[in-house]
């Protein structure tokens, strides 16, 4: 059985002035999002879960990849990037984990900007116009904190309870402005490496 798609959104967002301050280039953010019909709606609890994730996850990876990288121009382009689902009141938070947690989804995104690190994330579950929000990192750097983004909205009539919203995210730059440093020089100061940053 194939994925129901009801809709799908695109979200770009752009600021230009941060802080009272012009941006030196400005921040672009994107947004595509496909609103589902839950595969495991109605059916109880279903123990496997993997007949309808190979069925819908590969189908929203490239749909969803393909409506990024046409609204970006490239995949070079992306800069960070993230992913999310939002479960119906119906659902499990498994069911929106179920669709983007896996490497049938993530790495349509991943090898179209050819990405190194992981997918940021966020799976929660809600009623219509629940907030969605995609939490952004650069794709090839976890460390570099200019890319640490997230880009928030919300659908008034999704989910329904019967629906999961599901979403990719990318920034053409990082926060305007930025000043915090990376995670490297706190590393270095604290003595620690990136393996074991807390030092235990």
């Amino acid at each position: 059985m194939s994925i129901q798609i009801r809709k799908t959104l695109l979200q770009v967002e752009t600021t230009l002035i941060e802080g009272g301050k012009a941006a030196a280039a400005p921040l672009r953010l994107f947004a595509a999002i496909a609103v589902v019909k839950n595969p495991w709606a109605g059916k109880g609890f279903v123990a496997d879960l993997k007949p309808e994730i190979h069925a819908g996850a590969p189908v929203l990876g490239e749909l969803l990849t393909k409506m990024i990288l046409d609204a970006v121009g490239s995949g070079e382009a992306v800069e960070a990037y993230g992913k999310a689902a939002v479960v119906g009141l119906d659902g499990e938070i498994e069911h929106a984990s179920a669709l983007i947690h896996t490497l049938r989804f993530g790495n349509h995104y991943r090898q179209a900007v050819g990405a190194k690190s992981y997918l940021a994330f966020c799976n929660t579950r809600g009623p219509g116009n629940a907030p969605i929000m995609i939490p952004l990192m650069d794709k090839n750097d976890e460390g570099r904190r200019s890319h640490y983004l997230t880009i928030q909205t919300a659908i008034p009539d999704a989910p329904a309870a019967d629906e999961i919203v599901v979403a990719l995210g990318a920034s053409v730059g990082g926060r305007p402005h930025h000043r915090i440093g990376d995670r490297y020089q706190d590393l270095k100061d604290l003595g620690q490496d990136v393996a074991n940053p807390a030092g235990v």
